[in-house]
């Protein structure tokens, strides 16, 4: 039996390819996938996917409306805003800061989802210049599965 002894090429051709692995796992973990549904003609949806994307998430959008997709992920229509979104087995209603979706997926709570209902004024997505820096205090709800919901997060 002739055993090669590694060289120095296989030694870094090897650390090499461990490093591309391991960057992309770490990116796979970063990266969360989400799915928006939205009318084709909505402006503060597609700011919010925009806002979205801007914090890491990578957006896959269906030009459908939302209507019919809200009611068959379970979501009360009280909750309704312009655009629904599944992220991490979640439900996502409306003008929801990525910041709390993150917090979302971190804690996992036995959950619905989250939802911002209307359409609020200085919320993600409803924060453009033609708004002249407007903010309306707004509420993110933690949906339960029974249909109750709790406040997840203030904004004032």
């Amino acid at each position: 039996m002739n055993a090669r002894k590694p060289s120095r090429r296989h030694f870094l051709l090897g650390a090499v390819a461990a490093g591309t692995l391991s960057y992309g796992v770490v990116n796979a973990q970063v990266i969360e996938r989400v799915e928006i549904w939205k009318d084709p003609s909505c402006g503060c949806c597609k700011d919010w996917v925009t806002h979205m994307e801007s914090n890491g998430f990578k957006a896959v959008v269906h030009e459908s409306g939302n209507t019919t997709k809200r009611a068959e992920l379970g979501l009360a229509e009280r909750f309704g805003s312009c655009h629904t979104a599944v992220i991490g087995g979640y439900v996502i209603e409306g003008h929801v800061p990525a910041s709390d979706v993150r917090r979302l997926l971190k804690e996992k709570p036995t959950a619905l989802g989250l939802a911002v209902p209307g359409m609020p004024v200085g919320a993600p997505g409803m924060d453009g210049a033609m708004y002249g820096g407007r903010r309306d205090p707004y509420q993110v709800l933690l949906v339960t599965k029974d249909g109750s919901s709790q406040v997840y997060r203030s904004y004032s």
